[in-house]
Parts: C-alpha cells; sequence; structure tokens
C-alpha cells in the first residue's frame, strides 16, 4: 500500500504510536497494546475531527490497526469499551523511516529559503 500524507498531524500521531511522547516507562505498553482514541486526543492535543480521520488513513495504508477492548474490562470498569489503535508490524517497520525522511527534507527546504537568489532568500 502507499505511504500515507506525512502531513504534521500525521507525523505527531506516528511519534505518539511509536511511544516517543508517552515517556519510557509506558512505551512497551504503547507498542504492544496500543492507545485508546481519548488517550491520543489528550497526548497529541489533536481534536478527534483531525484525530480520527488521520487514523483512519494510516489504516488504510497498513500502518494502523485498531481493535475493541474486552467488554469484561469495561464492564468492570464501569465504563463503555474503548478503541485502542496501535502500530501494525508494516507501520512500526515504515514509520520511523518516514519520520527521519521527511524530516531532512524539511531541513533541506529551510536550508534553500535562506540562500540568497533562490525564492524566500535575500
Amino acid at each position: 500500500m502507499a505511504e500515507p500524507k506525512m502531513t504534521a498531524h500525521t507525523q505527531e500521531l506516528l511519534h505518539v504510536l511509536l511511544g516517543r511522547r508517552t515517556g519510557e516507562g509506558r512505551r512497551h505498553e504503547v507498542l504492544t497494546r496500543g492507545l485508546y482514541g481519548l488517550e491520543l486526543s489528550k497526548i497529541t492535543g489533536l481534536p478527534n475531527g483531525t484525530l480520527f480521520p488521520a487514523l483512519e488513513r494510516l489504516r488504510q495504508a497498513g500502518w494502523v490497526e485498531r481493535y475493541w477492548e474486552q467488554d469484561e474490562v469495561a464492564e468492570a470498569e464501569g465504563r463503555p469499551r474503548r478503541r485502542y489503535f496501535k502500530l501494525s508490524a508494516q507501520g512500526a517497520q515504515a514509520a520511523p523511516a518516514a519520520l527521519v525522511r521527511v524530516a531532512a527534507e524539511g531541513s533541506l527546504k529551510g536550508a534553500h529559503a535562506l540562500r540568497p537568489g533562490l525564492a524566500g532568500g535575500f
């Protein structure tokens, strides 16, 4: 499948799903269990109308898996079931390289903008 469009929101979401924004103590949990929607929204700061379409694009690209938690867990805590999202094997392999590539492209664009004689230069 094609690589998803690497918007700033998608990049932030991938960083979180890679466990890079959750602290070392939770990294293993994030990579194995994933995070549910409200957790993702709180960590990324993205509203639902931005978060869930980005997650769906990542899912369609094969980079993210989603699943519902077991009924018994939610019932024991007296709340509705949560839908979890985690990187797929393909996403765990492709996301770090894509993030490095996008960061390198961004730094190259910034360097060209400051060179005399180029658009945006002085």
